[in-house]
């Protein structure tokens, strides 16, 4: 158990010290604007094109395993919307989101300090893998269903553009894209350029796990919506079980791969729901609710998890 700790303290421990410190300081929320430029513009894309560069090509394509995530992930997704959708008559603009708090973790923040934390440089694969096609897909339900709802501002060729446009050039998804081309090539950079992205690579996770808790404390919890008794088990539970149990029937994947999908599936809702719902004007505060509650509940589904899995009591597959 000790190791376990060792593991989740450093992570929710840099949260917990981002949520003090937020809560002492008293700066406006607008002060976190330049650390988190340097954290999705500069840092983590460091990390994820260092990381994928490295990789052997022939491990990038395994469309198996991306569909196997990307399917526990809308099914999750779908649960929450139908469930929404019927109670309460039928709303697809707050029952999108809702569906997307159940589903949507926090894969940019949280997955790679995590899981590489805990399985190692092994993990950086199916962690990039996951990150970019799993928000290809976000970045184009959320537009396309508030089009639908009559909440998105584009139509037709307008709003197809709009969301091309947030995929290709989002800097997650281009970072990791260079990453698979020199991967292809076996192209590695100068020792000046590799000392430079480790430099920047190193501080990904520590100023984005400071930054989400601060971004907490300044979203103070009015009240506990109701919701949230079905969205908290959906994310922290029901995910990661769906995501295990696809992975085990489409497949045989290696050990590091199974367990990283399923850890980053057990990760807590992700801050861009409460940026999308800001952006649509729809379920604001419920929004930043959920992200506050699973990321509180999450300290003990995570660890919980992780001691499953160290101490070996998850099998790899569950249908041996």
């Amino acid at each position: 158990m000790a190791d376990i700790i060792g593991l989740v303290l450093p992570f929710f421990g840099l949260i917990f010290i981002g949520f003090i410190t937020a809560r002492i300081a008293r700066q406006p929320i607008e002060a976190l604007g330049w650390m988190n430029v340097f954290i999705v513009y500069i840092a983590l894309p460091a990390l994820f094109f260092q990381l994928v560069a490295k990789t052997p090509f022939e491990q990038l394509g395994e469309w198996r395993y991306i569909l196997g995530v990307v399917l526990a992930t809308y099914a999750v997704f779908t649960i929450m919307f139908a469930i929404s959708w019927l109670g309460t008559g039928r709303d697809i603009a707050s029952s999108t989101i809702k569906g997307l708090a159940a589903s949507y973790g926090n894969i940019g923040y949280m997955a790679p300090g995590l899981v590489l934390l805990a399985f190692g440089p092994e993990a950086a694969v199916p962690v990039a893998l996951i990150f970019s096609f799993e928000n290809v897909i976000h970045f184009a339900v959320a537009p396309m269903m508030m089009a639908i709802a009559g909440s998105e501002k584009g139509r037709g060729f307008a709003l197809i553009f709009q969301v091309l446009r947030k995929i290709m050039l989002h800097p997650f998804i281009l970072s990791t894209a260079a990453g698979v081309i020199a991967a292809y090539f076996s192209w590695q950079p100068p020792l000046a350029i590799e000392r430079f992205l480790s430099y920047l690579a190193g501080a990904a996770a520590p100023c984005a796990l400071f930054a989400m808790g601060v971004t907490l404390a300044l979203r103070p919890l009015s009240r506990f919506p109701s919701e949230l008794a079905l969205i908290v088990p959906l994310k922290l539970l029901v995910h990661p079980i769906i995501c295990y149990l696809v992975l085990g029937m489409i497949g045989s994947f290696p050990r590091i791969w199974v367990f990283s999908a399923v850890l980053v599936a057990s990760l807590p809702t992700a801050t861009n729901v409460f940026v999308l719902a800001q952006q649509y004007d729809v379920w604001v505060q419920r929004a930043s609710a959920s992200i506050l509650i699973t990321t509180g509940c999450s300290v003990f589904t995570v660890t919980g998890l992780l001691y499953a899995i160290m101490n070996g009591y998850l099998p790899v597959d569950p249908f041996p």
